[in-house]
């Protein structure tokens, strides 16, 4: 009996803390949690399919006639920045289902096993990105068949879909705190909207800088989403991209230093 009771009971410390392989263990263990909770949710599954697609078609069709004369000429431009909107908005899913599982005792519950206090957050933001490449690969392979064309090679295009991970890894850490703080799901997704939609809409994402007027091209020349989508944009379609790659990091690693901290701050004052 003892026996069986060791192997079950998942190694710690004689300070009460989970070795590092096995919190790595555990850590995934509640991604693939996450994951597989999908099945169980269609709701969930639409959000990461039918919305992104949504996206593209709206605006290529809606658009595309306006913006550069032909759909099939702003999709060029556009698919890269609504993939890059798209991506930013998803990070508010992670916001949202933490602050769903803090209101409902999920932590609770956590916390009364012998795992990594860590486990859970860490696992979540794994799965979440794991969902935000499904999503990526999907607008690719709907902009090829609509006509997108990645010139920049396959080098290119895993350079830049390794850079959009990254970025959505970095602001995930934002998203952690406002899920850590806000009162419920719907004072997430409302903050959501109110930040995301003016940043991605003041950016290159969308639209030739060039074409706004000369107060918001300032900002829209430091807007990070203008870095990141002209980055992602450039890796794609070929051409220089070595400053907005480089800017795009060094907003990735500020936006992490900055809201990695608070945000584990607040996760242990609530877990």
């Amino acid at each position: 009996m003892t026996a069986t009771a060791t192997t079950l009971t998942p190694p710690v410390t004689a300070s009460g803390r989970v070795p590092p392989l096995a919190g790595l263990r555990q850590t995934f263990t509640m991604a693939w949690r996450s994951l597989v909770a999908v099945k169980h949710n269609p709701l969930e599954l639409v959000d990461y399919s039918i919305t992104p697609i949504m996206f593209v078609f709206l605006f290529t069709y809606v658009l595309g006639g306006q913006m550069a004369g032909s759909p099939d000429a702003y999709l060029k431009y556009a698919l890269p920045g609504i993939i890059v909107q798209n991506t930013l908005f998803m990070t508010m899913y992670t916001a949202m289902a933490l602050n769903t599982d803090l209101t409902k005792g999920v932590f609770d519950r956590l916390r009364s096993l012998p795992i990594a206090r860590s486990a859970p957050l860490i696992g979540r933001i794994t799965a979440d990105l794991a969902k935000h490449l499904w999503a990526l690969l999907l607008m690719i392979g709907l902009g090829l068949a609509l006509g997108f064309r990645i010139t920049g090679g396959f080098g290119g295009f895993l350079l830049g879909t390794l850079l959009v991970v990254v970025f959505a890894a970095a602001v995930s850490w934002s998203a952690v705190l406002i899920g850590m703080l806000a009162g419920d799901a719907e004072k997430v997704q409302a903050f959501a909207f109110t930040l995301i939609f003016p940043i991605t809409f003041t950016s290159s994402a969308f639209v030739v800088v060039d074409t706004m007027p000369g107060w918001l091209q300032a900002w829209s020349d430091v807007n990070p989403v203008t870095h990141l989508s002209d980055a992602f944009r450039g890796l794609l379609l070929g051409g220089a991209v070595a400053e907005p790659v480089l800017w795009s990091l060094v907003w990735a690693a500020g936006i992490a230093l900055v809201f990695y901290p608070l945000a584990m701050r607040a996760y242990r004052a609530k877990v």
